[in-house]
């Protein structure tokens, strides 16, 4: 043994020592995350609607309207709009039917079909994109916005939609050996799952100007068992439990709870 070893290792000695001889305790910290908007010119929101589609086992639109104004009245201190929720994807239809009847003499534009009922139906990204053109409609939100006294504006698009998949899946089970004693070990398991993925963008509106002032997208996942029989609307409010601090941090300082090890 080389002299430098024995004392790297008297040193590590030392160090468990007295690590064994330190008191070890956690405390509860709180770290603010400042907004990613200024709502100071405002004092009052109006979630409006959304375009919502996927399932027709959930009221997309209907839901997250609901949900936001139910978050924000509590966490927010603006004053929360009530006013009947807007079918947006049937005004934003209407937008693209008026638009092709102009574009061509003939009322509709050339190689384009004018959505009827049943297209306006969504159930995926694809089909979103057709009444995008709703959210760039500086006048329509201005309008809007002349009702409800200027108000900061909430809206965008929901999609929430069912998935499958299969594979391979670690589980933990239970296992006891020959003497009772139990333990838990990881398994790779080969399992079919279904569930639902939740996709939307927050688009948020100066009532003043009808401007998008700012607008972000995310997405989450939620997979059970193919056994498993769980609710559409459970699994909708399941995923929006996840993303609903992320909505507010952008209208208000958040705070994110944890811990911090100190020694004694």
């Amino acid at each position: 043994m080389t002299a430098r070893s024995a004392v790297a290792i008297a040193s590590f000695v030392l160090i468990c020592g007295a690590a064994a001889c330190t008191n070890f305790y956690e405390i509860p910290i709180e770290t603010p995350i400042q907004p990613k908007m200024d709502v100071s010119p405002f004092q009052r929101v109006l979630v409006a609607g959304f375009i919502g589609g996927g399932t027709e086992d959930v009221d997309a639109n209907l839901e997250t309207v609901r949900l936001l104004r139910s978050q924000l009245r509590s966490k927010s201190n603006l004053r929360v709009i009530e006013a009947e929720v807007l079918p947006l994807v049937n005004i934003a239809a209407e937008q693209v039917k008026d638009k092709a009847a102009s574009s061509s003499p003939g009322g509709a534009a050339d190689g384009q079909q004018q959505p009827n009922e049943q297209e306006a139906r969504i159930r995926n990204e694809k089909d979103l994109e057709k009444y995008q053109g709703i959210f760039a409609d500086v006048a329509f939100w201005k309008k809007l916005g002349e009702e409800y006294q200027n108000p900061l504006i909430v809206t965008g698009t929901v999609l929430f939609t069912p998935t499958q998949t299969s594979g391979f899946v670690m589980q933990e089970r239970e296992v006891y050996d020959q003497f009772g004693r139990r333990r838990v070990v990881p398994v790779r398991t080969y399992m079919e799952r279904k569930g639902f993925i939740l996709t939307p963008k927050f688009i948020f509106i100066d009532g003043r100007t009808g401007a998008t002032l700012y607008s972000e997208k995310f997405t989450e996942q939620v997979l059970y068992s193919a056994q498993q029989n769980t609710p559409a609307l459970s699994s909708y409010f399941e995923l929006m439990d996840k993303l609903i601090p992320f909505f507010l941090n952008t209208l208000s300082t958040q705070k994110v709870r944890g811990t911090r090890v100190l020694l004694k």
